[in-house]
């Protein structure tokens, strides 16, 4: 059985994961998912990972790039993913694996026949997305389409290219539509989210695309046209009242960080343990930080460059909205804070991200005290650490330490 290719860690480190990652990415993934492809007349000839995520209770998703032999003489790339634990969808092909003797159980499927968002199947096929289109009366003729996100079981995210413009076709759980449509509703009109074009009962929310370019464009370049501290405030204050009273995704409050630092440091404890020491202390310090009295507000709960469209220094487009609710005003500063201080390490041109960070930062420092803004952006700092893993860089390791170290800086009490 062919061995899982560029292995994301040294045997001696992988043995002290919890048994579903030492599994899913481990010489036992390749006999699983034969079992699972001989029903389709199907053999595993390659399979790498290439993306993962981790509960803190040990349960993980992993997605692959397999190559597979079928029986009527074809080789074809293929998706895979397989999930355990609790985020097993219904309709999964599910099978039991051993890691170490550890038996796990594990629901695996086949791109794009993900069994949690069943409009993925034709969400993401040319022919019938044009027809499904076409019956919502938003194309009359054919499309191009290109993925732009898949998180397995979770969401995924279309880009549709019609003669008319381009939709972006939200793949959900079915019983999310309807909250991610009230996001919407709300606030139309208030900021500048794309509407809803129209809505499929098995799951998808159907959005055109907005002008302006992408803020981390500008950040990555020269700068110019980057929105000032102002006009990010008066975006967030025309976040109207009702989108604070919005259905709750989660029972975590939108944008808390600071709430899931814990969390956080549990799965980078497990995937990393050599850090484990280190993240207690890190936990420990945030959790002894000063959290002030904020009001709850209307937030977006996920405010970052990536989220934001700019156009001649206002922002012309507010994206992902699924994270909105009744909030605290420092959270948002200090994601966006935390992810600019990011890119200052990771930017190959990092000075429009240091100058921008700093004028933001300025802004920020004059409302609300050092040590109550620093820490929330460790906690940023601290989420974010979990990235290099989760997309597998070959250099992880390296490069989570580097992340935790970065909390560990903005943690610490400030001086002067």
């Amino acid at each position: 059985m062919p061995p899982l290719l560029d292995p994301p860690a040294p045997g001696a480190l992988r043995r002290s994961w919890p048994p579903a990652l030492r599994l899913l990415l481990g010489e036992e993934a390749g006999p699983l998912w034969d079992a699972a492809l001989e029903a389709a007349g199907g053999r595993l000839v390659g399979l790498r990972p290439t993306g993962t995520a981790v509960q803190p209770n040990g349960a993980a998703t992993v997605q692959y790039t397999a190559e597979v032999a079928w029986a009527d003489g074809r080789r074809t790339r293929e998706s895979l993913a397989a999930t355990t634990g609790a985020r097993i969808p219904a309709g999964a092909t599910v099978l039991e694996g051993a890691a170490d003797g550890e038996r796990v159980r594990v629901g695996v499927w086949r791109w794009p026949l993900d069994p949690a968002l069943p409009a993925l199947a034709w969400a993401s096929r040319a022919a019938t997305a044009t027809v499904r289109l076409g019956e919502l009366g938003l194309t009359d003729g054919p499309v191009r389409l290109r993925l732009r996100s898949y998180r397995p079981g979770r969401r995924a995210v279309v880009e549709a290219t019609t003669g008319s413009g381009t939709l972006f076709l939200k793949v959900v759980r079915p019983s999310a539509v309807g909250r991610l449509v009230e996001r919407h509703a709300v606030l139309d009109g208030a900021v500048p989210v794309p509407p809803v074009l129209g809505t499929t009962d098995d799951g998808v929310v159907v959005l055109p695309g907005l002008a302006g370019t992408p803020m981390r464009e500008l950040i990555a370049g020269d700068g110019v046209g980057l929105p000032r501290a102002a006009a990010l405030d008066a975006l967030l204050d025309a976040l109207p009242a009702a989108a604070a009273g919005v259905t709750a995704v989660s029972r975590s409050r939108p944008g808390d960080a600071h709430g899931r630092a814990g969390d956080h440091a549990a799965v980078l404890s497990m995937v990393a343990p050599e850090l484990a020491p280190r993240l207690d202390r890190l936990v420990t310090l945030l959790g002894s930080a000063e959290r002030g009295d904020h009001p709850g507000v209307p937030v977006h709960g996920d405010f970052y460059e990536s989220q934001l469209l700019v156009a001649d220094g206002a922002v012309a487009g507010l994206l992902d909205v699924d994270t909105v609710g009744r909030g605290h005003r420092i959270d948002d500063w200090a994601t966006l804070l935390g992810h600019l201080v990011l890119l200052e390490t990771i930017l190959p041109v990092p000075a429009t991200a240091i100058r921008y960070r700093a004028e933001l930062e300025a802004v920020a420092a004059r409302r609300w005290p050092a040590a109550q803004l620093r820490p929330r952006v460790a906690a940023v700092l601290l989420g974010l650490a979990t990235g290099p893993f989760r997309v597998l860089q070959r250099d992880w390791a390296e490069r989570t330490e580097a992340r935790i170290a970065l909390a560990e800086r903005w943690a610490a009490p400030a001086r002067g």
